[in-house]
């Protein structure tokens, strides 16, 4: 029997016509059981998580069948509740399938600690201007004591408390300076350098 016998011949038809017929129901049991696994057209449109605590954010993903993940803390923020929300992706609004993670960033407890640097014998504004780029604020009502040198720092306070350099206090705290008032016969003597 020839080829073209063959392809003419009904065995040949019959096996092709069944072969068509697998793939098309192959193919078809495939397209659903994808969409099954894959959960296609659905959506869970994402909440506003901002400010929420963790307790808070746990309750409302676990409603719309959704997991979190915290990805990091950023810098202190006084506008969030301490330990909420602060950025969340996907964002707000958009849509995702059951079981997505949320990644999420938090707002933290308070500022970090600061190290003070030592700034005694600085002028006052070297020093507001050193305090300031790290993060500091500095009181409008400074300090004076008797000392020869004018505006020149000779310590600094915190809360009430002598300040060293090397102490650590919370970035954003104010500060108190400690300035001489130039009208002293002599220089202020105060340790405000790290005791070793």
């Amino acid at each position: 029997m020839s080829l073209f016998q063959f392809l003419k011949s009904k065995l040949f038809l019959k096996q092709l016509v069944i072969a068509v017929l697998s793939i098309a129901v192959l193919i078809f049991v495939m397209m659903k059981w994808l969409t099954m696994i894959t959960n296609h057209n659905q959506k869970i449109e994402v909440p506003n998580l901002e400010k929420m605590s963790l307790e808070k954010v746990e309750t409302k993903l676990q409603e719309l069948d959704l997991n979190y993940v915290v990805v990091d803390s950023a810098s202190y923020n006084p506008n969030y509740p301490k330990k909420s929300v602060i950025e969340q992706s996907p964002s707000v609004g958009d849509f995702v399938k059951e079981n997505r993670k949320i990644y999420l960033t938090l707002n933290p407890s308070g500022y970090a600690n600061v190290e003070i640097p030592d700034l005694y014998g600085k002028t006052k504004r070297q020093a507001t201007s050193q305090l300031l780029a790290i993060g500091f604020k500095i009181s409008p009502k400074a300090m004076y004591v008797s000392d020869i040198a004018k505006d020149v720092i000779r310590g600094l306070r915190f809360k009430g408390k002598e300040l060293k350099a090397g102490d650590k206090i919370p970035k954003n705290s104010v500060i108190n300076l400690k300035l001489g008032d130039g009208r002293g016969t002599g220089r202020y003597i105060q340790n405000m350098k790290r005791e070793n």
